[in-house]
């Protein structure tokens, strides 16, 4: 395909993607989709295959049980809760398909902090962690490029130049645009080459999609802030860290939004002991 093509193919599944997280709780017609995509429906889930590394349904389904997941082990719901939540009329549909991708049940999860369904945590208390601070952001407009894969392994700095090439072309420059990475997976529940992670610029002016640039608001809300200063390397342990100690030892809820981190500093004008990342919770 031209490249002019693969842009507006990424445009349109971007549509598609964030429609299917934010409609978990809804039954999600394939045909509103396709018609969401602009795609004819006859090519519609050959496209998606093709870009998703997976059927449309079973991305669906996949999205659904990750939730699930994370729901079930960071948050106070009950399985009947987490069942509606993800888009399930009954606990005992939730517990059929959660069992066949995990080989447990939601329950048994839930109460089984030693169970980890693919890498077990890494909490280290030498990492230099201050907070949390909490704060309520208000709704903010980003621009974003939508990446797959591990996160310690994409090409972020590649991405950031895509972004600013955009700022400069589409004239969207400001004052205090910050550099954030939204982080919709958990790793220790989805397979490495599927985590989706947004990267993102928060840009005050008028602005429309192009190609694999998205535009969307993140919602307003409370968070618990992190302040983390080291090298990225160590971002898996912190979050560990912040997950199975920090948040726990402050008696905080955690809220059904995605975290994300905000850089402070550049990686390639201080050294890696020195960087400075904020990350930000969603806590009720």
């Amino acid at each position: 395909m031209k490249d002019v093509t693969v842009e507006d193919y990424k445009k349109r599944i971007n549509l598609v993607t964030e429609y299917i997280a934010n409609h978990l709780d809804e039954d999600i017609s394939l045909g509103k989709l396709a018609e969401l995509s602009c795609f004819s429906p006859y090519h519609f889930h050959r496209i998606l295959r093709a870009f998703l590394q997976e059927p449309i349904g079973t991305h669906i389904i996949r999205i659904r049980m990750e939730t699930a997941a994370r729901l079930l082990r960071y948050s106070d719901l009950s399985v009947s809760e987490i069942a509606y939540r993800v888009g399930y009329d009954t606990p005992g549909s939730l517990t059929k398909t959660f069992r066949q991708f995990y080989g447990i049940s939601p329950t048994e999860y839930k109460s089984n902090n030693n169970y980890f369904i693919m890498k077990p945590i890494k909490i280290n208390s030498q990492l230099t962690i201050k907070g949390p601070r909490m704060v309520d952001l208000p709704e903010r407009k980003v621009i974003y490029i939508k990446l797959y894969g591990e996160y310690g392994q994409l090409d972020f700095a590649g991405t950031w130049q895509r972004l600013w090439l955009f700022v400069k072309t589409e004239k969207l420059f400001s004052a205090g645009i910050e550099h954030l990475a939204i982080y919709h997976d958990d790793p220790k529940v989805t397979e490495s080459g599927k985590l989706r992670t947004d990267l993102c610029l928060v840009i005050t002016k008028e602005v429309v999609p192009k190609g694999e640039i998205g535009v969307k608001v993140m919602s307003s809300g409370k968070y618990a802030v992190f302040l983390y200063q080291g090298s990225y390397d160590q971002l898996e342990a912190v979050y560990d860290t912040i997950y199975g100690r920090l948040l726990p030892d402050a008696g905080l809820r955690l809220r059904e939004a995605p975290c994300f981190d905000k850089y402070l500093n550049h990686p390639g004008r201080v050294a890696p002991e020195n960087l400075k990342t904020e990350i930000y919770v969603p806590v009720e």
